[in-house]
This record gives structure tokens, sequence and C-alpha cells, in this order.
């Protein structure tokens, strides 16, 4: 057998080389940085699923900037506690929590007849809520599929006029990298089967179980963004000057990225629209 020891300065060395790779990696993980120093006052913005994860660092940014968050989520006790924490690190009080359940269409419904109500303006409308786990929504679709489409999309359209109304406006809706492997199959979107999620180490994982949780965290630590930089596009989409004629382009590092041909289909599109409109009973 082989026998080796190294001296404690030659440990030390190499401990210090292997944190400075690891530092290096994060970096190139973590990706770009927004770099507008765009200002928001008089400006209103809403952000679905802001309680937690990278829609409560989007809207700590947004509220800096001056503007009148919205902090659109499900849980009453959770959204109120984020108001707390986006109010105290942003330094702004112009931030309010509104009921709104993105797995019930009546929810969506009643949110958007209130806040038409109650507030005059709609500049940004960021789409961020997710959820990553198996069930059905109050109107008996896939959970994953009736959150993080339908609910938005039914939401985005009874928002729609009033982001014309207060044009230049902006919807941001945040996606994931998977949609390069995944098809639309029509024939399930009533099933429970849909699956979709982003490499960001966010609070998306949250229902797995204790043991998957674990796991994914330990990587995640080291292969995925961490949440301030997984805002860091949505924030580059929702502020950064003179990307007006990039709208509707899939970004990702605060840049457009070119997506595979099934993803500039226009005729699954077309359908998915179509499909869409009536499930969520806008047609």
């Amino acid at each position: 057998m082989l026998y080796f020891s190294l001296k404690m300065s030659e440990l030390l060395v190499i401990a210090g080389v292997v944190i400075g790779v690891l530092m290096i990696f994060r970096i190139y993980v973590n990706g770009a940085r927004c770099k507008s120093k765009a200002k928001l006052h008089g400006k209103t913005v809403i952000v679905t699923g802001s309680n937690t994860g990278i829609g409560r660092v989007t809207a700590v940014d947004l509220a800096r900037r001056g503007a009148r968050v919205i902090l659109a989520c499900r849980n009453q006790t959770r959204g109120q506690a984020a108001v707390d924490v986006v109010q105290r690190e942003s330094g702004s009080k112009n931030v309010v929590y509104m009921q709104l359940d993105l797995a019930s269409l009546k929810s969506v419904r009643s949110f958007t007849e209130t806040f038409l109500k109650t507030e005059r303006r709609l500049d940004i409308l960021i789409n961020n809520a997710g959820v990553y786990m198996q069930g059905t929504t109050e109107d008996g679709f896939g959970l994953m599929f009736g959150v993080n489409h339908l609910g938005h999309f039914l939401l985005t359209n009874l928002l729609l006029d009033r982001l014309k109304e207060c044009a230049p406006s902006r919807i941001v809706t945040v996606s994931s990298y998977l949609h390069n492997h995944g098809n639309i199959d029509f024939d399930t979107l009533r099933t429970h089967k849909e699956f979709g999620v982003g490499a960001i180490n966010s609070d998306l994982a949250r229902n797995l179980n204790k043991m998957s949780r674990r796991l994914l965290k330990g990587i995640a630590a080291l292969f995925f963004k961490d949440v301030e930089a997984g805002a860091q596009t949505t924030l580059h989409c929702a502020v950064q000057e003179g990307i007006e004629a990039l709208s509707g382009r899939y970004f990702s590092n605060c840049a457009v990225q070119k997506v595979k041909a099934k993803a500039q289909d226009d005729a699954v599109a077309k359908k998915l629209w179509e499909v869409s409109e009536t499930l969520s009973g806008l047609s």
C-alpha cells in the first residue's frame, strides 16, 4: 500500500484552491444580473406567489425602486408576513397583500374584480407563482397545469385592458428551461400528470417529502441559482430599458435565448390558447 502525508500548509493551500474554484463556479451558476437603475415611482406592480422565494426577492427590488407592489398570494398569514418582510427590506410602506389562489378560477376572478375596483393603475404584471406537486385544482384540473398556466392565463386576460390603459406596460411570465424537453399532450390537460420545475434553489419544492427535500437542497446549493440570482432575469424583463422590441421572447440570464422549434410552433400555440380560453371560461 502507498502512504503519504501532507503538511498543514499544503492542506491549507489545497483547501484554498478548492474554495476558490467553488466560488468561481457559484458566480458562473448565478449568472447575469439586472443592470437597470430605473425608478418606478407612481407605477403599480402585481407579483404572484411573492410571499417566498424569487417572487419575494422580486417584490423587494421593485418596492425599492418606488413602485406600489401588490403581493398576490394564496395564504393570508404568509402573505401578510411577507408584506412586513418586503416593507422592511425595501424601506417602502407602499406594499400590500391581496388574496389570490391560482388553483381556483373563482378566486382569480374575485381578485381581479377587487383589484380593478380599488387600484387605478397596473404597469407591470409578474406571473411568478408556481407549484411542483401532484393534485387537482378546485376546478378539477391538474394542479401544476392549473396554477402554473391556466390560472395565470385567466389572470392576465382579465387584467389586460388595465395594462393597456397604462401603456407602456409589461407582462413577465416566469418559465422553465425544461420546456425544451417537454411536449404538450392536450388529452391530459384535465389530469394531474403535468410536471414542470426550473433550476432555481427556491421554495418551489417545499411540498416534496423530507428525504427528497434534503437531497435536493444539497444539490441545489451547488448547482442551482440562489433566489436573488434567480430573480435577476425577471427584474431585467420588468424594468430594463430598450427591450420593448423583444416582446414575447424567451429570456434567461438577462438575455434573449433561442428556443427549440417546438416552442415556436404557431399551430400548437394557437391550439393551446383556444383550449385555455375554453377551460378558463373566457370563451
